[in-house]
């Protein structure tokens, strides 16, 4: 092994510090191909081991991704990209609102991919409802989201479009080719009652909707052709820098981003497979922080499987407990270099047993800031584990931040009043809901009108579901249920005639 500061094979990120010998060292990049884990609690250091990790990729030419909930990593990384990799930018930031860039989670490059699209979608999606998700949830979903995917220019917006315009859901049926979907738009939605309807579709008017709610999001992901391509940037060795502080645009909205992002990048390296060889998929790194706000339950697929697609993957949190049972066993299980700083009392015994026999619980509960235990591969083979300290972060040189942003405005921008004139054209209200001359001179009815949601009687616009609060027949039941678990009920065609009562008192009197 060469010398890890100028050795551009390794990536250099700490000093050994047994019995006080200190040599500095680093990680073969393939060896980063087994993925790496870092586990510290808030101010131990992992951030700054993300850092020198992206920093080796930054100056040795290699191609990353970062995502970052809380956008302190994202930002100080611009401040050390050079002139001469400033063109290889891509500045994600949503809080940059005057010029926002597209992204469309909807948006299909490749047919043959359609099946994937929807499976992540799903699976975001079903992080984005929580307990309130069940299969007959699942089920309507999936149905709008494989039928969308086969219409031109598509987006998030079009979900709920599809589930309460009628108009719309024709124009986008005539698009679809596959039968079993339009079987079960044609006959089974179809025979659904206005009332089962209502109740079937409003968790998904409620979430969906609030998520698209925010101005925000909804000039990223209303944007019908996103403004950046993720494989180019992977097969180009370009730079992706997602910064979703959420400040902004709110805690869950950036989970649902970030996740949204994550599986883009999962499915443009899948789409890989039409490079024949695997040597030739140019290795690309994607650094996570706080990765179990993005992780959904296909993340153990990323991890098995992104190796052979060139996705290098370093992930990063605070807690164990963060992630679910299936993402945690993906990491252990899958995960070729795990390094540790500081951790809390109850992850100290989970830890330890992966840095046997070297350490034990408290050595991971006393650790000063910056220094960790790690148990690495070397070489494709799993050393021992030991103990080090993070390198020193290098003085910023220039720092580019301002000129990396107007570059990513001047290429991959729209101005904000562009894509709202076309959002807004997109989802205008049908004419069949545009108030009447004597309904606009009766003010506070139409008002009051314009709350009741006539789901499937006639065309909603997505700018009313957006705008409007939601009055359904669903409102009445938990939130926590799904009450299109139910059977539906027939229309019914005819009345029954009640029989005449008898008015007269029939009790006897005294």
């Amino acid at each position: 092994m060469g010398d890890p500061a100028i050795d551009e094979n390794i990536s250099a990120f700490g000093l050994t510090n047994f019995r006080g010998i200190n040599h500095q060292f680093g990680m073969l990049r393939t060896d980063r191909s087994r993925h790496v884990y870092i586990i510290g609690q808030t101010g131990a250091g992992k951030s700054g081991t993300l850092e020198l990790f992206a920093l080796s990729d930054i100056f040795q030419g290699h191609g990353y991704a970062i995502i970052d909930p809380h956008g302190d990593f994202a930002v100080d990384n611009l401040r050390f990209i050079p002139g001469s990799r400033m063109d290889d930018v891509v500045y994600f930031n949503p809080a940059d609102t005057a010029f926002p860039l597209g992204f469309n989670p909807l948006e299909v490059t490749n047919p043959s991919q359609k099946t994937n699209i929807s499976s992540e979608v799903i699976g975001v999606l079903k992080r984005m409802f929580g307990e309130s998700w069940g299969p007959r949830l699942e089920y309507i979903l999936r149905y709008t989201i494989l039928a969308l995917l086969d219409r031109p220019t598509t987006t998030m917006l079009d979900i709920t479009r599809m589930l309460t315009d009628k108009k719309f859901r024709k124009e986008t049926l005539e698009y679809c080719t596959d039968a079993v979907v339009l079987q079960f738009w044609n006959v089974e939605f179809a025979s659904w009652n206005d009332k089962f309807q209502s109740e079937a579709i409003a968790p998904v008017l409620n979430k969906v909707g609030a998520f698209t709610a925010n101005p925000v999001i909804r000039n990223i992901i209303g944007q019908p052709k996103s403004t950046f391509n993720i494989r180019q940037i992977m097969d180009e060795g370009k730079i992706l820098v997602v910064n979703l502080s959420k400040g902004l645009i709110g805690e869950d909205n950036a989970a649902i981003l970030g996740a949204f992002m994550v599986t883009k990048i999962q499915l443009a390296a899948m789409s890989r497979s039409d490079i024949a060889k695997i040597e030739d998929r140019r290795p690309f790194y994607l650094y996570v922080d706080e990765f179990q706000n993005f992780a959904t339950d296909s993340f153990a697929t990323i991890l098995s499987e992104a190796r052979k697609y060139g996705l290098n993957l370093t992930v990063a949190n605070q807690y164990i407990s963060q992630m679910t049972e299936t993402v945690r066993d993906a990491v252990f299980g899958n995960v070729g270099t795990m390094i540790s700083f500081r951790v809390s009392a109850d992850d100290a015994p989970i830890l330890s047993k992966q840095f046997e026999p070297q350490f034990e619980p408290n050595d991971l509960l006393q650790m000063h800031n910056r220094d960790f235990v790690i148990n690495m591969v070397i070489n494709g083979e799993k050393a021992p584990a030991f103990s080090a300290r993070t390198l020193q972060l290098p003085p910023e040189q220039i720092d580019n931040t301002g000129r990396i942003i107007e570059n990513t405005r001047r290429q991959y921008s729209r101005a904000r009043a562009e894509v709202e004139a076309e959002i807004s054209a997109a989802i205008q209200v049908p004419q069949n809901l545009q108030p009447r001359p004597q309904q606009q001179q009766q003010q506070p009815q139409s008002q009051a009108q314009a709350k009741v949601w006539p789901v499937d009687s006639g065309a909603v616009a997505v700018s009313q579901i957006i705008g409007s609060s939601l009055q359904t027949p669903a409102q009445s039941t938990s939130p926590d249920t799904d009450p299109t678990d139910e059977k539906p009920k027939r229309k019914r065609t005819r009345t029954r005639k009640r029989k005449p009562t008898n008015q007269t008192n029939d009790t006897p009197s005294n």
